[in-house]
């Protein structure tokens, strides 16, 4: 069976501009996890990759999960987490005012648009309700392998994954959102290793019963308590996915994604901004392909 994905995995990187790859296969059912790390065409592992947006619902998603009563009641919050509540969806920030920027948007029901700046401002909302920072409400479940960028070990192996002022990001988060604010934040800058996030999701479905929570939510729209739906035969969450399956993308080419009936799920990791960001089609293809190959391997 390895070696069948490894072939697979082989021939999907043919073309791609980017040199690393890892996926696992996530059985919830039985706590068991089937990973796979690629670098170079080199099998290898503990791999540490930039996890991007997925690092929203590993935050965001998670707290209501752990903490429901601060989401009780307050509309507020829950227009942010499924992004409904008219903010930006980005753009740059300073490192010196960038908070006051974000609490001076006011919070107004809207369509759905996909907001760094609702994900930022959820998190600072989210701070003030608790009194504590949002890394102690959400880290109860992770795996030591998933971390905050600047918690990685010093000899921990990253990718590179772009370019900041000429230089090759690695090690340190692409966002440059998050890059400049310097702090744990909601939006971007967690790093794990394949294995590691299999098992805090593992984690957070056993101790807060991730899977059975979504199952009792009723899909309305795109995003479902902070996660994306999968919905439609193109789905980049790859062909052979059931009703309710949800999970999230991230820029630096990372996804994850999990089908509540079947009690399955698959993660596939890149650093798919290696070279650069703006040719998304080939990776699309590739998490398409890779997807719907581990909904049947796994």
């Amino acid at each position: 069976m390895v070696k069948d994905l490894d072939n697979f995995l082989r021939k999907a990187m043919v073309g791609m501009s980017f040199n690393t790859l890892a996926v696992a296969g996530v059985d919830f059912k039985t706590g068991s996890i089937n990973a796979l790390e690629l670098e170079n065409k080199k099998i290898t592992k503990n791999i540490y990759f930039d996890l991007a947006s997925l690092t929203k619902p590993l935050t965001l998603s998670a707290t209501k999960l752990i903490y429901p009563e601060l989401f009780t009641k307050d509309l507020p919050l829950e227009l942010l987490l499924n992004h409904k509540a008219s903010l930006p969806s980005g753009g740059r920030l300073s490192r010196d005012s960038w908070m006051d920027q974000i609490l001076s948007y006011k919070i107004i029901p809207g369509e759905t648009l996909y907001s760094d700046y609702g994900a930022l401002r959820l998190m600072l909302e989210l701070e003030r309700k608790s009194q504590k920072d949002l890394k102690s409400l959400c880290d109860s479940y992770w795996d030591r392998e998933l971390l905050f960028w600047k918690d990685l070990p010093k000899d921990a192996h990253s990718p590179f994954s772009g370019f900041r002022s000429g230089e090759k990001i690695k090690g340190q988060v692409n966002d440059d959102n998050a890059f400049i604010i310097g702090k744990f934040c909601s939006h971007a800058g967690l790093f794990s290793t394949v294995s590691g996030l299999a098992k805090s999701l593992i984690n957070l479905n056993e101790k807060h019963d991730l899977l059975a929570s979504i199952l009792k939510v009723k899909f309305e729209g795109k995003f479902v308590d902070g996660w994306d739906s999968a919905s439609g035969e193109n789905s980049l969450a790859g062909k052979g996915y059931g009703p309710g399956t949800f999970g999230h993308l991230g820029f630096t080419g990372t996804s994850m994604w999990i089908d509540p009936h079947r009690q399955k799920g698959q993660i596939i990791l890149t650093n798919a901004t290696q070279n650069y960001w703006y040719h998304r089609e080939g990776l699309n293809n590739l998490r398409r392909s890779v997807g719907e190959f581990l909904w049947k391997w796994i």
